[in-house]
């Protein structure tokens, strides 16, 4: 029976949702207050990376002991306002508990689940678009400044092995000849093999949710402030009735799920972005600088470094620090690279305190669906998402255990 689907947030995850199910013979309306790609959307500014093997918890055991530095340095991948400290415990104790080693197993594999094959699934899901143009297929290279800082991260990597992710390991040599831009501050690397990234991560947004509303699909270009069971209201009060309502609102879920009475713990981690325009080198495959937390990404208006964590209310301007950081970073990994502009960007990850995002129907209002809590990954998992959702949607068996997933765990 076809209903009527309300997708709230027109980001990767809504899209792909809203995409899912209008294939799937539904009446479905995508809402937002901008345009998908816009560069308001965290989807917008992302390292665009299709990241197999980010299956590891945001935090484990190996950073724990480099938090103090990293909040303390003036010159780190991690800044926090300090007035937002009180407020981000509630957040933050969880994040360390699920750090543990007991706890990391059953993350990753819950994570493996639904990353795995992320290029595959990105590859299907755009057939027949033009979104299909924006995908590229190849290796993601870790640079570490020494093997030993490699050899550190042996529990992580020995877990990812045991759940099918692959690399090949380089020394410095044979990073220098696959790309002798490279400077001397990053001596090996793990060379992850069945990756992609998007050459345009808010272009390929903003095609897909094009290809929707050419084939049937609805875009409504307004702000939703409050969800009822089987309604929303929009700024200025219209109401729009639906059977069923899908909130995939990211960082921003958590206020629309406040009458719902479930515990969300959900934090945006601000990440920034600076866009080189003309560079005069790009590599030919994304790396990420692994001591400075950063994705660089050739993509096709230029060069993207992608990465840095800040810690402040989702409303609070951009901090001048995370990209004057990105931008001395950049100079270690290539130091004779110039460019002829750079553009900078800031967007909020919605990230829960297990790293897992939040699927399936609220308990006081089954109509209601919950899709959020992609952290850095809601590229990645975005068309895996869309099926999953689709198929709670249309109360369809799933071929995985979404258990992890559960929007009571943290009840």
């Amino acid at each position: 029976m076809k209903q009527k689907i309300l997708v709230i947030g027109a980001g990767i995850t809504g899209v792909c949702i809203a995409e899912a199910l209008r294939r799937a013979d539904q009446s479905v309306t995508l809402v937002d207050r901008m345009r998908p790609g816009d560069p308001a959307q965290t989807s917008y500014g992302n390292a665009g990376i299709l990241a197999r093997e980010a299956i590891a918890p945001i935090l484990d055991q190996a950073m724990i002991s480099q938090i103090p530095k990293w909040l303390l340095s003036k010159d780190s991948p991690v800044n926090i306002k300090w007035s937002y400290l009180f407020k981000l415990m509630p957040w933050a104790i969880p994040v360390l508990r699920n750090a543990m080693k007991d706890r990391i197993p059953q993350t990753m594999q819950a994570m493996n689940n639904l990353i795995y094959d992320t290029v595959d699934q990105h590859i299907n899901f755009t057939k027949g678009t033009n979104a299909a143009a924006f995908i590229q297929k190849g290796e993601f290279i870790f640079l570490y400044p020494q093997k030993t800082n490699y050899l550190s991260d042996i529990y992580i990597n020995d877990l990812k092995k045991s759940l099918g992710v692959q690399w090949i390991e380089r020394d410095f040599a044979e990073l220098k000849e696959r790309d002798p831009a490279l400077g001397d501050s990053y001596k090996f690397g793990a060379a992850f093999q069945n990756h992609g990234w998007l050459t345009d991560p808010a272009g390929y947004v903003a095609s897909i949710a094009n290809h929707f509303t050419a084939n049937g699909g609805t875009f409504i270009e307004k702000e939703v402030v409050d969800i009822g069971p089987d309604r929303v209201t929009f700024k200025g009060g219209k109401e729009h009735i639906a059977n069923t309502i899908i909130l995939a609102t990211g960082a921003w879920s958590q206020k629309l799920a406040r009458t719902f009475g479930h515990k969300i713990p959900l934090q945006g981690e601000r990440g920034y972005h600076i866009m080189l325009s003309n560079p005069s080198h790009k590599p030919d495959q994304p790396y990420m600088v692994t001591d400075a937390k950063y994705g660089l990404t050739p993509m096709a208006d230029g060069l993207r470094c992608a990465g840095t964590t800040e810690f402040a209310p989702l409303d609070t301007a951009a901090s001048k620090s995370p990209i004057d950081y990105l931008e001395r970073s950049i100079k270690q990994v290539y130091p004779d690279l110039t460019w002829d502009g750079k553009g900078t960007w800031m967007g909020s990850r919605p990230t829960l305190a297990d790293s897992l995002p939040m699927f399936g129907r609220t308990k006081s209002a089954p109509n209601v669906i919950y899709a959020f809590g992609g952290q850095h990954l809601g590229i990645t998992m975005g068309p895996k998402v869309g099926q999953i959702i689709r198929d709670i949607a249309l109360d369809k068996p799933t071929n995985i255990d979404l258990s992890p997933y559960a929007v009571d765990r943290f009840d």
